[in-house]
């Protein structure tokens, strides 16, 4: 990972990240830790080959939580346990989501709601674990990831886009209730970004060659790409910044 700004304010911080052993997760978890940041993260696969990659890089160890953050009860948990070991949770990042496909037939309501207990419902129990204490302290962001994809209409996940949708709703009035006690809440919409996951499932050379003609911009989004953007959002750079859904996707989608 190449570093392209330092964040002063970010050094010592205590950072909870969701999905942050895998793809733009692993890439968070690297980019918090390269500004100093102590930085927990949650993941239901085995982390312990990542932890071990980042201990070597950065000299110290992320807090690796073993876990399902459709489990409310664990999930909140991990939150207390990275604070018991970290200090209260200065910044949270909602990462981990699954944009499986789907057909509009094949949907049950268990899938259903298994979907929207992943993309959806983790976002807001993990905001509601810190939000209490971000308020006390009077301060503290809060980062959920969203996705162009609902603002291009996309077809084909139906539960990803109605969930995305919802997250920048929900993000905007976390954003009004928390504002008068500092605490900022920004959503991030990134867009196709060349995961490996995403280059092994759905990134063939004409969806790719598509997508890049869609683009202002006509370069492929990274993971760093995304780390950056997060990054301001989580510093006080972007201190007067709040209920805003900031798009990170080359220009694919406008807003305003």
């Amino acid at each position: 990972m190449t570093q392209t700004a330092t964040f002063h304010d970010l050094e010592g911080k205590s950072v909870y990240i969701t999905g942050g052993g895998s793809g733009i997760g692993a890439a968070l978890t690297d980019g918090f830790m390269a500004q100093g940041a102590k930085v927990a993260f949650i993941g239901r696969s085995d982390a312990n080959a990542f932890v071990q990659e980042m201990t070597l890089k950065h000299g110290r160890k992320p807090l690796f939580l073993q876990g399902d953050i459709t489990d409310t009860a664990q999930l909140q948990a991990t939150i207390a346990q990275a604070a018991k070991m970290h200090g209260d949770i200065d910044v949270l990042v909602s990462n981990a989501a699954n944009d499986k496909r789907h057909t509009i037939a094949e949907v049950t309501p268990d899938m259903w709601d298994d979907l929207l207990a992943i993309n959806l419902k983790a976002y807001f129990f993990a905001a509601q674990a810190v939000a209490a204490k971000m308020q006390k302290r009077g301060s503290g962001a809060i980062i959920n990831f969203s996705s162009i994809s609902y603002m291009m209409g996309n077809g084909g996940y139906a539960a990803y886009t109605a969930a995305n949708g919802a997250i920048t709703a929900m993000t905007r009035s976390l954003a009004r209730d928390l504002g008068p006690d500092g605490v900022r809440c920004n959503a991030l919409a990134p867009g196709w970004v060349l995961t490996q996951k995403q280059l092994d499932k759905w990134a063939t050379p004409e969806g790719l060659a598509a997508h890049l003609e869609r683009q202002c911009l006509k370069t492929h989004l990274v993971p760093q790409d995304i780390v950056d953007a997060t990054l301001f959002l989580a510093s006080d750079a972007s201190r007067m910044m709040t209920g805003q859904c900031m798009v990170v996707d080359g220009g694919v989608v406008t807003t305003g």
